[in-house]
């Protein structure tokens, strides 16, 4: 009997043996893994007529994906932005302000097997404003928005006003904001004016920045409406990074500014650029900044002042907050005219678009 059970256990032992070495044969009942095949991507852009091949500007794309044997699908909407999908029947929107082509990459899977294809979508989106300020009521610049720079000391420019909040110097009145740069003698200053800004209020990264604003008069006078880092506080300036839209010095009538400091090129190293305009100081124009990932261009009245090739080099791929000011005298004012008494800045409305 236990000769019987010896040999029946090593028999028992053997089925188990083979039955283990049957499993890493290919069982040529299971299925094999078979790759996606004919993979079609369509891609319909919203809005899209005969008139406007790049769509209403609302950056939506209807996508329809089919592959055979596919069961799940990736796609690189060539943005940045990428998904995974179980089904390939998807809207998405864009959302860069402008026309731009996307490469848009499709992988379709099935476990390891997969494939591939690419497709070019061209597309128009409109800009967004996602923050603005009208100047539409009357009285001190609207405190959710605006904050202010005050006193004296030439702000490293040897410059001669105070700058204070009193309704003398800044105001909203009949939908401006002005600005009143004063020949007053005042906290031991012999000229006054004004500077706010949206430091800790508001703040943006790239878009478009625009800005309507007729300029003052005088011999001396320095408007600017202008940029800088979050970052200030910590990391100083130029590290924070200054990007000005527009400055104007009335000893240089009509000559419009656009500038860029950053380390090793501030102060009078900056890398700037100008154009001469007409009627700077007689009549509203537009000085506007459309900001990119790798490029910043300046314009006044839609003409190109500077494009700046942006990198990750430079400091201008942060959060950076708005200034606007009037200074007077001091190193790019220059001389003050011997019988200014008084001058406005007239701002008609600051706007950010996406």
């Amino acid at each position: 009997m236990k000769k019987d059970f010896i040999t029946i256990t090593m028999l028992l032992l053997n089925c188990l043996i083979c039955f283990s070495c049957s499993k890493n044969v290919d069982d040529p009942t299971e299925s094999p893994i078979v790759a996606p095949s004919d993979l079609v991507v369509t891609a319909t852009i919203e809005g899209k007529t005969a008139d406007n091949q790049n769509g209403d500007g609302s950056g939506k794309v209807n996508f329809n994906i089919n592959a055979n044997n596919a069961l799940s699908y990736k796609i690189d909407f060539g943005n940045g932005e990428i998904k995974t999908v179980d089904q390939g029947s998807f809207a998405y929107s864009y959302t860069s302000s402008g026309t731009k082509t996307y490469n848009v990459k499709v992988v379709a899977y099935n476990s390891s097997k997969e494939i591939s294809t690419t497709v070019p979508i061209t597309l128009y989106v409109a800009p967004k404003i996602i923050w603005s300020d009208e100047f539409n009521v009357d009285g001190a610049p609207d405190s959710k928005y605006w904050g202010y720079d005050l006193g004296a000391g030439g702000w490293g420019n040897n410059e001669e006003e105070y700058y204070t909040n009193r309704p003398e110097n800044v105001i909203v009145k009949d939908g401006v904001l002005k600005i009143k740069t004063i020949r007053e003698d005042y906290q031991g200053s012999k000229y006054t004016s004004a500077r706010i800004l949206t430091k800790d209020k508001f703040s943006f990264k790239y878009g478009k920045i625009e800005f309507r604003a007729k300029l003052p008069v005088g011999g001396g006078t320095w408007p600017a409406l202008w940029t800088l880092g979050n970052n200030l506080t910590t990391a100083g300036w130029p590290a924070c990074g200054e990007m000005d839209v527009m400055e104007h010095v009335y000893n240089q009538l009509n000559k419009i500014h656009g500038t860029f400091h950053y380390p090793g090129h501030s102060g009078g190293n900056a890398t700037t650029a100008s154009k001469i305009i007409s009627n700077a100081t007689s009549e509203f124009h537009i000085y506007s900044m459309d900001w990119r990932a790798n490029s910043i261009i300046i314009y006044v009245d839609n003409e190109k002042i500077i494009e700046f090739p942006n990198t990750n080099a430079t400091p201008f791929n942060q959060e950076f907050f708005i200034i606007i000011n009037c200074a007077i005298g001091g190193n790019f004012g220059g001389a003050i005219a011997s019988d200014f008494t008084s001058s406005t800045f007239e701002i008609d409305y600051v706007r950010v678009y996406n």
